[in-house]
């Protein structure tokens, strides 16, 4: 079973992107969007599913995506918590929708009503809900809702204990993944993202955060931005800062996924994160979407560079599903109700 911890809603039917461009004309003084939310028919989901990321995961072997609003479309710095909260819970119920059509092909994971300068704290009914109603698998939590401007504190700060806290208490891991970048000295996907990869990681060397929440779970996506590539330089800094080794101080708790898109980036992850810590993912369909012209593959076929990297089927096999559904519990858990279920069904139809 090959299973994707990262994928977005990045081809949600085009009312969504009215409904949300409505709500931002009317922090100006227009009217106000339906409360509702936009009106999308099960059919218009399904018409942008099968085309899109359906189609792609049954060409290249996927069988289950967990599934999270377009990143770059939760833009936590437009308006203030009200925007945020009622953006989140319009797509975060359309993901869930996605995956209550296709259950056993996506499983639903939620954003968070964040915005700048407003305590996490308040995002933590948003988690509640979406654990209550759609039994979601997983949050993205973002360490700058400024867009580029990083005005929140560092991820070891007091002030996001609620978030910890919920995510403990309900067994969600989450993906450490901004949004856009309003900030124009950094690219939204070229640069913001990969910075906040690598400044989170930092942020929780500095740290002792999971002294205090021993059972956290952090993914880092997109490989981990420079980490893997610098570990050495983290490891040496961790050293000087008098914290434990890096394999005791965060792997035991912080995870790296696959969304590196070409070979010797795969096989660099692989040779200095221990495979136990390599999730596998492809983000698709996301930033980067053309034909790599040196391979005429897709760049973002991240199935390919796990199945030819230099490992043992054992490895192959944690990275693509084991290694997903140890860090995801609640989709474990979801994996194998469905297993069961099928079994059963088989066993009356015989």
């Amino acid at each position: 079973m090959i299973v994707d911890c990262h994928g977005h809603y990045t081809t949600a039917p085009e009312a969504l992107g009215r409904w949300r461009e409505q709500q931002i004309a009317a922090l100006a003084g227009g009217p106000e969007p339906d409360p509702a939310g936009p009106e999308i028919t099960d059919q218009e989901i399904r018409e942008s599913i099968e085309a899109n990321q359906l189609r792609l995961m049954d060409e290249r072997g996927i069988d289950l995506t967990v599934f999270s609003p377009r990143a770059s479309f939760m833009a936590h710095h437009v308006g203030d918590f009200r925007t945020s909260s009622d953006w989140a819970r319009i797509c975060n119920d359309l993901c869930a929708r996605v995956a209550s059509l296709y259950p056993d092909r996506f499983a639903p994971a939620a954003m968070l009503p964040q915005s700048p300068g407003v305590d996490p704290v308040t995002c933590v009914d948003e988690i509640d809900r979406c654990v209550r109603e759609h039994d979601i698998v997983a949050i993205n939590l973002n360490p700058d809702p400024s867009g580029g401007y990083w005005t929140a504190p560092p991820l070891t700060d007091e002030s996001w204990f609620p978030v910890y806290e919920a995510m403990t208490e309900h067994g969600l891991p989450a993906m450490i993944h901004v949004s856009t970048s309003v900030n124009p000295a950094f690219h939204t996907t070229g640069a913001h993202y990969l910075n906040a990869d690598t400044t989170a990681v930092m942020q929780l060397i500095q740290g002792d955060l999971f002294a205090r929440w021993p059972d956290l779970k952090f993914v880092i996506p997109h490989g981990g931005g420079a980490a893997p590539y610098h570990w050495g330089r983290f490891r040496g800094l961790a050293q000087a800062l008098g914290k434990p080794h890096l394999e005791e101080h965060l792997l035991g708790n912080v995870y790296f996924d696959t969304c590196v898109y070409h070979q010797p980036g795969i096989d660099e992850l692989l040779s200095v994160i221990p495979h136990r810590n390599v999730l596998f993912a492809s983000e698709m369909i996301g930033a980067v979407r053309g034909v790599d012209p040196e391979t005429d593959q897709f760049f973002d076929d991240t199935a390919q560079y796990i199945k030819s990297a230099a490992l043992t089927d054992d490895d192959r096999a944690d990275i693509f599903e084991h290694n997903v559904r140890r860090v995801y519990g609640r989709l474990d858990r979801r994996i194998t109700t469905t297993r069961s279920t099928e079994e059963k069904e088989n066993r009356t139809h015989v």
